[in-house]
């Protein structure tokens, strides 16, 4: 059998934590920010925990993570 690929996409977007929850950056945060505020763009800083809605999908683009 061949093997599987990672999605780019995916490999570029998410980290696998040891306890096996996803990690993923904040969106909303790369160009329009004028008219956002700054508590707005404060608070949308760092990593979120991928919902646990999409956390089989996103598995599935990365199989060996």
């Amino acid at each position: 059998m061949p093997k599987m690929k990672t999605k780019s996409s995916a490999k570029k977007r998410f980290k696998v934590l040891g306890n096996g929850k996803i990690k993923r950056p904040q969106a909303f945060k790369r160009h329009i920010l004028t008219k956002k505020t700054t508590k707005n763009k404060r608070q949308l800083r760092g990593t979120v925990m991928v919902d646990p809605s999409n956390v089989s999908s996103i598995k599935a683009m990365l199989p060996y993570a």
